[in-house]
């Protein structure tokens, strides 16, 4: 079926005002009227122009149009699945009526707003529009469990029947174990419903804010712990932060480079507990080199008689 944009017939913008709804139809109802004009396709002309209007005049029936023009914006419209017919029809000619009378509305009407003839239904509810949007998070927000705050928009058609942006702030509570790109829904938490329909739901895609210090496998935060030579050799205690605090790490001697030692639950939460924070050893070198280090350092090659590419043939 044919999609028919009213807004585009009547050669307004979406959000027009009703003053200039009723102005633009009353100059094409007067161009179009068949008494008047004796063109061809006048007549279909003029029964487009007066259901755009019809539609368009009534907050309730624009509304309801208003909620269903996304299912049409490529051309051809399909009804949603759930959608049973309209809810607001009784014949309006507006300020201009045909001569002939009785004129019918088109299939795409129908099928929006049910039924034909000189009657008048209850209106019918229809569910809000879901709302999609992004929801950034700080991995000690993850750790702390405290709501987080997210305001977001949708639109809406006010009391006026004008279409406008309400802004919404809502407190929420980030699931334990979620994953940086998971989705969560909250239900009713979206764009109000049409004549007191259920509103829709909020869908929420997490994303982890990047860390300066920590990277994520999974529920597992991994810190890069450098370390000098004599530290990784002889073994040492150093400082290291996690998400809530700073704790002291063990460095046994002899570690190697890209060592991992384990501080358990120091990482995510996950559903049924804590994830674990891993230290990556990297061994530095001293920035800074004297002539009495380098002497330093030959004594000790000296001393050393292994070779760690020996494998290598």
């Amino acid at each position: 079926m044919e999609f028919k944009d009213y807004y585009q017939i009547l050669g307004v913008d979406e959000t027009a005002d009703d003053k200039t709804i009723k102005t633009a139809y009353r100059r094409l109802a007067r161009k179009y009227h068949p008494d008047i004009n004796k063109e061809k396709d006048a007549e279909d002309k003029f029964k487009e122009v007066a259901e755009a209007y019809d539609v368009l005049k009534d907050k309730e029936k624009r509304a309801e149009y208003d909620q269903l023009r996304q299912y049409g914006r490529s051309g051809q419209f399909e009804p949603p699945p759930d959608w049973q017919g309209g809810a607001h029809f009784y014949r309006s000619a507006g300020d201009y009526s045909h001569s002939g009378g009785n004129e019918d509305f088109s299939d795409f009407f129908e099928s929006i707003f049910g039924g034909r003839g000189g009657f008048h239904q209850e209106p019918r509810q229809h569910k809000g529009q879901d709302i999609e949007t992004e929801l950034g998070v700080f991995l000690e927000d993850l750790v702390k469990g405290q709501p987080k705050a997210i305001q977001f928009s949708y639109p809406a058609i006010n009391a006026q029947g004008h279409r406008e942006n309400i802004s919404k702030t809502l407190e929420v509570k980030i699931p334990k174990g979620i994953q940086d790109g998971e989705r969560i829904r909250l239900r009713g938490q979206g764009a109000p419903g049409v004549n007191g329909g259920e509103s829709g739901d909020l869908y929420l895609t997490i994303k982890f804010v990047p860390h300066p210090v920590f990277d994520i496998e999974k529920n597992q935060l991994m810190l890069t712990v450098p370390l000098l030579p004599h530290e990784a050799a002889l073994g040492a205690k150093v400082i290291v932060p996690t998400l809530t605090d700073k704790v002291q790490l063990s460095i046994p001697p002899n570690t190697q480079a890209g060592s991992k030692l384990r501080l358990k639950a120091k990482g995510l939460p996950t559903k049924t507990g804590q994830g674990d924070l891993l230290a990556v050893i990297r061994v530095v070198m001293p920035s800074i080199m004297t002539e009495q280090d380098k002497a330093l350092w030959q004594k000790l090659a000296d001393s050393i008689h292994e070779n760690p590419r020996s494998e290598w043939g």
